[in-house]
């Protein structure tokens, strides 16, 4: 098999399906010169990311700089996927949009309130599927 078999890019739909099937996720946020990272338990709603969060530095940094990235993967021990979606974060501001959020599927994984909504609506999503096997011969005569 050849290196470009073992890789192949996912078309936006396909991103979207594999998003919705996970439920743990990293979100990348900036403030300045300063980037964090954050593991997030998260719902798809549509063509966007839900997830909720207590107050503190993550929501204080969104509200610094809204720009984000997520990104989600998965292996077996055949194949592995990643899917980063980039875009921007707002949190839910109206009555109208909690109450649609409460209905939706995502509670804490750990045991404390988190009150606030936030969702990651994308500007681009881009995702690539990987099938893994053995490292070639990096010494023996390569194919050109």
């Amino acid at each position: 098999m050849t290196q470009d078999e073992d890789v192949a890019a996912l078309g936006a739909q396909e991103c979207w399906r594999r998003l919705a099937g996970q439920e743990l996720g990293r979100l990348v946020t900036h403030v300045g010169e300063v980037f964090d990272i954050f593991p997030v338990n998260y719902v798809v709603d549509g063509e966007t990311i839900l997830f909720r969060t207590a107050e503190g530095s993550k929501l204080f940094e969104l509200t610094a700089n809204s720009e984000v990235l997520f990104e989600v993967d998965h292996h077996t021990p055949q194949d592995a996927w990643s899917v980063v979606v980039r875009g921007h974060a707002e949190r839910l501001e109206t009555s109208e949009e909690v109450a649609r959020a409460d209905a939706l599927p995502l509670t804490p994984w750990i045991p404390t309130l988190k009150y606030n909504y936030v969702r990651v609506v994308p500007s681009s999503v881009s995702g690539r599927a990987f099938h893994r096997g053995p490292e070639p011969d990096r010494y023996g005569v390569q194919e050109y």
